[in-house]
């Protein structure tokens, strides 16, 4: 199997990718950049997966069209007000967007892909959107630059853009992939609030690109949570281009298990750097349940226990409270015996173990308060019934998430 290797890049590291960012006006009163655009210098296979909430955003509703079709050549995005809860109008809205990218960039509409992020309830302004449109297209290119200023462009409350891109090789052939996202609240399995573009130069077929995507999701950004909320606008796409020149993937087997491993690389970095982001966040927590029956089992567990707000809150006050974390295990529906259970945390200052047996382990606490004041704190909580295992990720809760989200229409 290929070598996966990480290299500096975004959206526009893979053969026929360019992208832009810039400030269109939608934030009012702010500097910052707020619209994004991705194109691909031919037509790309894609597939996309989105929230699970009933209550879905218009760009949502609208991609899932595209996502239908199996191809789309550009995405545009923008960032501060959702297009959410906003009727016939604001899918209006998506169209009207994706025919003007359409339009600047001579491709098809009904192959462009349309994002929002910001404010749920409010309808976009489409003389700011129209403005950011021709913005983007005279600015788009395969540059570094172009790719940083685009991750940028999509931030809402996250602290710093999140990007990634790997090389490895298919048949012989070198095959690049690149992405962004965007998350730091809302964010609670399945998905939240996060947008997640992925583009690629590899050539595969459409409905394999699809079962690779939405098999990645679930041990990646499926796992992930910051606050127990999942928003309206969840959207993770992925454009393969086909440019790299490798034989079509038309069938699962060695190619099809390469492609999708790096996939799983690249979404367990942004699933992670979304986590790490969290509002307010001081640390990432990483849980992982061994030991378990079966899949679902370990993952039920895992997301138990990296959801649970008291948990959380005994992260962030550096308290290994192990009572939280077996509380969390015994209400989150999951079969289990509890006088199995050892757990342990563990940063890179070392390893404790809290519990042993389901009964409390006589532990030094000091030893594990210094644990536990890493920016990365791992507890594993081994359930001895088999050999399944899952990995969830969140971060602690703090005071600066509750300040962040009192003001966040402020």
């Amino acid at each position: 199997m290929s070598i996966i290797t990480v290299i500096d890049g975004g959206v526009t590291a893979p053969k026929g990718f360019k992208a832009a960012g810039t400030r269109a006006g939608i934030k009012a009163g702010k500097t910052n950049k707020d619209m994004a655009m991705i194109y691909s210098e031919v037509p790309a296979a894609t597939a996309g997966t989105f929230t699970r909430n009933i209550v879905k955003a218009a760009p949502v509703l609208w991609d899932m069209k595209v996502c239908e079709g199996g191809v789309a050549q550009a995405v545009v995005v923008n960032s501060g007000i959702a297009n959410a809860c906003t009727g016939e109008a604001g899918y209006q809205n998506s169209v009207d967007t994706a025919k003007m990218v359409g339009e600047a960039l001579n491709v098809n509409p009904d192959q462009v892909l349309v994002a929002s992020t910001g404010v749920i309830g409010f309808t976009l302004p489409m003389d700011v959107i129209a403005n950011g449109v021709n913005l983007l297209k005279d600015m788009i290119t395969d540059t570094r630059e172009a790719a940083i200023d685009a991750a940028t462009a999509i931030m809402t409350t996250d602290t710093h853009k999140k990007e990634f891109a790997v090389e490895f090789t298919l048949g012989g052939t070198k095959v690049t992939m690149g992405a962004m996202c965007k998350g730091s609240g809302m964010i609670h399995p399945n998905m939240g609030t996060m947008l997640g573009f992925i583009t690629t130069d590899a050539a595969i077929d459409s409905a394999l690109l699809s079962k690779a995507l939405k098999e990645t999701i679930e041990d990646t950004f499926n796992m992930v949570s910051v606050d127990g909320d999942t928003s309206t606008n969840d959207t993770v796409v992925v454009l393969a281009n086909g440019m790299a020149g490798n034989t079509k993937i038309v069938a699962e087997g060695e190619d099809y298990d390469t492609f999708k491993k790096a996939f799983m690389e690249v979404n367990t970095y942004l699933a992670k750097q979304i986590a790490a982001d969290g509002e307010g966040a001081t640390k990432l927590f990483q849980v992982d349940v061994i030991g378990a029956k079966d899949k679902e089992t370990a993952k039920t567990l895992a997301k138990s226990i990296v959801t649970s707000n008291l948990t959380k809150c005994a992260v962030y006050g550096n308290d290994a409270n192990v009572g939280r974390i077996l509380c969390a295990m015994g209400y989150s529906g999951a079969e289990f015996d509890p006088y199995k259970v050892d757990v342990t945390v563990s940063s890179e200052k070392g390893t404790v173990k809290l519990v042993e047996n389901g009964m409390y382990a006589k532990f030094d606490e000091e030893q594990a308060t210094d644990i536990m004041k890493a920016q990365v704190v791992v507890a594993t909580a081994d359930v001895k019934s088999g050999d399944a295992t899952a990995t969830a990720w969140g971060c602690d809760l703090t005071y600066d998430y509750v300040k962040i989200n009192a003001d966040y229409r402020s």
